[in-house]
């Protein structure tokens, strides 16, 4: 028996022994989590979040490090970088616990508040040295430092009560203070915003984000911290089927894991990149010829890749606007010849079309959530079929097919185009934002008198199924450029037609400004000051308005470089808005592109355009650019020619054509205008000799004996 006794406590502490030896091993290798210190202001706290112990931004980060890392959350409401502030972040007392945690980490989102009209203008040139005494301070007294992060701020967008009187301007001068900050102090630099500035449907507040909101900072820090950006991907305006830009470097670009090596070839030729801090790679391939099928195959890390197949290279054209230009081909006088040899034809569309329709109804919920996402556009390249066709922009496909024909080359041919969509909602918000006049247009757009009246019921009626206020729509002021246009910026096209402003036609000088500002913007977006815009000046229909409206189109033709217009004048419906004789627009617009963009000889574009207007004694002489005669395109009498007299009544009269002149006998001194075409439905007949229809035109007269020119 105590044999048996002796035996089992020699096991016992045998087992003991063991499992103690087991706990010292497991200590032993024991490694502390990694401590990340999120230092900020009210974005970083969580304000305004319903639960933000769950939902701040440190909080959904540390679910997303998992248990290998202690986030801590130490940001404060108010709190401003500068030291000199109306409530400085180094005079708090979460800055003081966030040097007790003795962070690895230190992630720093401050300066919202310096934008306040108490410290920027006071203190802005303390900033800079304020920043990088907040790095340096978190340097321990065995005078290690932890890896310390700095983000560009996230938005304050328009709706911010001081947004006008000073924080747009100087929120943009402090986020360049602080790339400074990182260059100079080698500070790794986390763009916040970039990845939230489309998204003002998160800022209840026009500054602090919700839930979503966080999450997306969250997401953004988790991939700087991590360099995991969810491996290789390339941009999404690369596809099969499609056509690139001849004679034009072409870029390449996307994302993938950082430090990972990108390896791309394009035909015959290679490229070599590393994906950077940021995720981003690009590689530039040198300009190739038209022709084709080309591949491109990119790879990551010598292991995942991407190829796209049958890709051409040729022309490429975006055709924009709203219903006119989105109008069928299949809906076309006389198209379905054109149809049935669309197989044929040398084209590849693109087809941008909406996931719902902005007709009166309601939008159901998840459509809603995911134009919030900007997820409103679909579609693919594909080779131009019979089907394809048929449902591709009867402007733009007669418009490529000509100088696919004439040039002999493939045309890549993008359509972006939304039923009833101003000409803001195509313009980047950062030109919004700082235009003088369209920064107001972004402000309570659903009851802003800016936007048409019937714009801004119809947006009503989709969004009637939702109570939140700030649901998005592709009729919001830079909503379809954010959710279609951005993705393109700085890739080469060959140019961009355009067919919109019936949603516009309310206010022409103010769509003066903005149809100005909408090509700024284009061509800043494919860095192109020089691109190519063609635009339709609005049809013929019983509206009054819309004479006006077409002069004001007419002479932004010629103030704005690089830009020309066609007239459709000659082709409306006096009760449709959007007439059937679409590919007669769309081969002018094909002529003006041929004659100025690829010099091609021998074809006649260009409408008759009022060159210079000479009183000579009881008679006006008009003289007209683009025309080497003159004549009617019936053969009937001049219609439509009116003329001004003191009284301010304008009244018909007749007018003799001479060579490339109209001749007026006035039988009046004291005319003061002529004009013509003046009429919502114009029923004008003035042709040039190569049978293109004069614009609708008001132009002032000179004194006695003077002539002066109205396009100078």
């Amino acid at each position: 028996m105590k044999r048996l006794i002796t035996l089992f406590l020699l096991l016992v502490l045998q087992f003991s022994a063991v499992t103690g030896q087991n706990r010292v091993t497991a200590r032993q290798t024991w490694v502390r989590p990694q401590k990340i210190a999120c230092v900020g202001n009210s974005v970083t706290f969580g304000y305004g979040l319903a639960n933000r112990d769950h939902d701040s931004y440190p909080a959904r980060l540390q679910a997303l490090l998992g248990e290998d890392y202690l986030v801590g959350n130490f940001g404060r409401s108010g709190a401003t970088l500068l030291s000199r502030g109306h409530n400085p972040y180094v005079k708090t007392e979460e800055y003081r616990k966030a040097l007790e945690f003795l962070p690895d980490v230190v992630v720093i989102h401050l300066g919202l508040n310096d934008t306040d009209p108490r410290n920027w203008p006071n203190y802005r040139d303390d900033f800079i040295a304020d920043y990088q005494g907040l790095i340096r301070s978190f340097k321990t007294d065995a005078g290690t430092s932890p890896r310390v992060y700095i983000c560009l701020m996230t938005p304050i967008f328009s709706g911010h009560p001081r947004f006008k009187s000073g924080t747009r301007d100087w929120f943009w001068e402090i986020q360049e203070a602080i790339k400074r900050v990182a260059t100079g102090t080698g500070a790794r630099l986390i763009d916040l915003h970039t990845p939230l500035y489309h998204r003002p449907d998160l800022f209840k507040d026009a500054l602090h984000p919700d839930s979503e909101g966080t999450a997306i900072i969250a997401r953004t820090v988790f991939e700087y911290l991590t360099g995991d950006f969810g491996g290789l991907q390339l941009a999404s305006v690369f596809d099969h089927h499609m056509v690139l830009q001849q004679k034009k470097a072409i870029p390449v670009w996307g994302k993938a894991n950082a430090g990972q090596i990108i390896e791309a070839t394009f035909g015959s030729q290679k490229r070599t990149a590393v994906a950077g801090e940021n995720g981003q790679w690009k590689v530039v391939f040198d300009p190739v010829a038209a022709g084709g099928p080309f591949t491109l195959a990119v790879t990551a890390g010598g292991n995942l890749a991407v190829t796209l197949q049958n890709i051409m290279v040729g022309e490429v054209w975006i055709c924009a606007g709203q219903s006119n230009m989105e109008f069928r081909l299949d809906q076309a006088r006389g198209a379905q010849p054109i149809i049935s040899g669309a197989e044929g034809d040398n084209l590849r569309l693109l087809n941008k079309t909406g996931i719902v329709r902005p007709d009166d109804v309601a939008w159901d919920s998840l459509s809603l959530a995911r134009i919030d996402r900007l997820q409103y556009f679909g579609g693919t390249w594909t080779p131009s079929t019979p089907d394809n066709a048929a449902h591709f922009s009867a402007i733009g496909y007669s418009f490529g097919k000509k100088i696919a024909e004439i040039l002999g080359v493939s045309v890549g041919l993008i359509s972006i185009s939304v039923g009833g969509a101003p000409a803001e909602a195509f313009i980047d918000r950062r030109t919004l934002e700082f235009d003088p006049t369209l920064v107001d247009v972004l402000s309570n757009w659903k009851q802003n008198d800016f936007m048409m009246d019937w714009v801004r019921l119809r947006a009503a009626r989709n969004l009637s199924g939702s109570p939140d206020k700030l649901r998005r729509h592709p009729y919001e002021p830079a909503y379809i450029y954010e959710a279609a246009m951005s993705d393109w910026r700085g890739l080469p096209i060959a140019g961009v037609i355009w067919y919109q402003g019936e949603s516009n036609v309310h206010n022409p000088l103010h769509y003066q400004n903005a149809f100005a500002a909408l090509v700024q913007s284009w061509r800043a977006t494919f860095e192109n000051p020089g691109l190519p815009f063609y635009f339709a000046q609005l049809s013929s229909i019983s509206r009054p308005s819309w004479p006006y409206f077409r002069d004001v189109q007419r002479r932004l033709a010629h103030s704005l470089p690089n830009t020309a217009m066609v007239v459709t004048s000659d082709l409306g419906d006096s009760l449709d808005v959007h007439p059937v004789r679409k590919i007669e627009v769309g081969t002018r617009f094909a002529d003006i592109a041929l004659s100025n963009v690829y010099g091609i000889e021998g074809i006649s574009c260009g409408c008759p355009e009022p060159d210079a207007i000479l009183r000579d004694n009881m008679k006006l002489i008009i003289t007209f650019m683009n025309a080497r005669t003159l004549s009617t395109s019936d053969n009937q009498p001049l219609r439509e020619l009116e003329t001004e007299g003191p009284d301010g009544v304008f009244k018909t009269v007749t007018g003799l054509l001479k060579g490339n002149q109209i001749i007026v006998d006035t039988g009046d001194a004291a005319i003061t205008r002529v004009r013509y075409g003046w009429k919502p439905f114009s029923r004008g007949n003035l042709v040039n000799d190569a049978g293109w229809p004069a614009s609708t035109f008001e132009l002032t007269c000179p004194p006695a004996g003077n002539q002066y020119s109205p396009l100078k």
